[in-house]
């Protein structure tokens, strides 16, 4: 009987030299080499792992650590099969090689190359993405970076106020451009003491606030002042001054991160081609996987791009336990004879985790059914965030589900079994 010629590879990745040991399929080391970070190091490391193992690309199997850069993308492109396995995991592997605790890069090279001819289930396979996935997960990566650093400016903001004008904190978000044009039209105790009304309602007028008059701004402004020391407030002004202009080069960053997640997510959102249909898993029904998500109660812009830019293997296999899991919202057993034990899982996708948070947040408040099983929840005695866990875990259950159908959310059919 003719037996399948596989070899498997391993690669210890690192920011200037990468090691890759070469195994057959019986686990016997072929060869290990060193190769240099940059386009020859990379194809250098392709012509040999083709040479020293004489098969094709796509008999050859490829464990690394991380699931996406340069060398992930190389492999993928010219046909290895390419497979990622979480760091923790490889520790474990690395117990079956060594009890004294050694560890290398040699040592680790090989332990991804024998372990994924003995454990491939435990490995991830990687897959080319969409063009379009790899630019909304960069806009959605820069996007979380800019708010990031805006709350960072504000809270700065903020500590100079806090100095010399605490009663400028009382109006509103310090991130917000309105905020930022009266404290420069007013930047002093003494200056608002000074200013007319007229000069605050052009400020108000200008970004449409209405949850304010210049009355009340005024009278916000004009209390009883701090009694600070000599060049307090000039050095606070000064900081105050570099800080605003970088907060409002971050808010139009911002603004445009928020136009390319819309149009990248309606593009997503686009129909496909019955030509190319074949060519996109899980795109080929009526409905986009962006256009069903979109549909779901609680998910805006933010959520939805973060599901499809971080999770987009799982939603093509419409994975419910994959996508619970990395969301975070599956938990953790402990179970020992009569001990059992059940925790939240903290091995989970940050991003999708904080989007998923949101999503039940929002969710409850406009889902009648959201609603009353995480208002039940908390009457059995649930804290906030386990209840949201909830939620959101039922979410992505009917989100699994739309997807295999091809159908969007239709909030009037809901069954006992997905209200349960």
């Amino acid at each position: 009987m003719h037996e399948e010629r596989r070899w498997f590879a391993g690669i210890d990745w690192a920011s200037q030299e990468h090691v890759v040991t070469l195994c057959d399929g019986q686990g016997k080391k072929i060869g290990q080499r060193k190769f240099a970070h940059g386009g020859t190091g990379l194809g250098h490391m392709i012509a040999w792992l083709r040479k020293a193992s004489g098969g094709e690309p796509c008999e050859i199997h490829v464990a690394i650590e991380t699931p996406h850069g340069p060398i992930v993308e190389a492999l993928l492109e010219r046909g290895f099969n390419v497979y990622s396995i979480n760091p923790k995991q490889l520790d474990r592997f690395r117990d079956r090689f060594t009890v004294a605790g050694a560890k290398d890069d040699s040592l680790d090279a090989y332990v991804l190359a024998h372990s994924l001819r003995t454990d491939m289930p435990r490995f991830r396979k990687l897959s080319v993405a969409e063009p379009l996935i790899v630019e909304l997960r960069e806009w959605s990566r820069i996007d979380e970076e800019l708010k990031v650093e805006r709350l960072r400016l504000a809270n700065r903001l903020r500590d100079q106020l806090w100095r010399y004008y605490p009663q400028m904190l009382e109006l509103g978000d310090l991130d917000e451009d309105w905020m930022l044009e009266l404290w420069e039209a007013v930047p002093t105790p003494e200056k608002a003491a000074r200013a007319s009304k007229a000069a605050i309602s052009r400020v108000l007028k200008k970004y449409r606030i209405r949850r304010f008059d210049a009355n009340q701004v005024l009278s916000e402004l004009r209390k009883p002042p701090l009694s600070v020391a000599q060049g307090t407030i000039e050095a606070a002004i000064a900081h105050i001054r570099v800080a605003i202009e970088r907060l409002r080069l971050v808010n139009r960053q911002l603004a445009d991160a928020e136009l390319q997640l819309d149009r990248l997510c309606k593009k997503l959102a686009e129909p496909v081609a019955e030509d190319d249909g074949e060519n996109v898993p899980g795109q080929r029904q009526e409905h986009r996987d962006a256009t069903i998500l979109d549909s779901l109660p609680g998910v805006g812009r933010i959520v939805l791009a973060t599901m499809l830019a971080e999770s987009p293997d799982a939603l093509q296999r419409r994975d419910y336990h994959a996508l619970r899991s990395l969301c975070g919202t599956a938990p953790v057993t402990r179970r020992s004879g009569k001990s059992c034990i059940v925790t939240r899982r903290r091995a989970c996708n940050r991003r999708l985790r904080n989007a998923a948070f949101n999503w039940g947040t929002v969710a409850v408040q406009h889902d009648a059914v959201s609603k009353a099983k995480y208002e039940a929840l908390r009457a059995r005695g649930h804290s906030h965030a386990r209840a949201l866990r909830s939620v959101v875990d039922r979410l992505l259950y009917v989100a699994c589900t739309m997807l295999e159908k091809g159908t969007l959310f239709d909030p009037s059919f809901v069954t006992k079994g997905l209200a349960a």
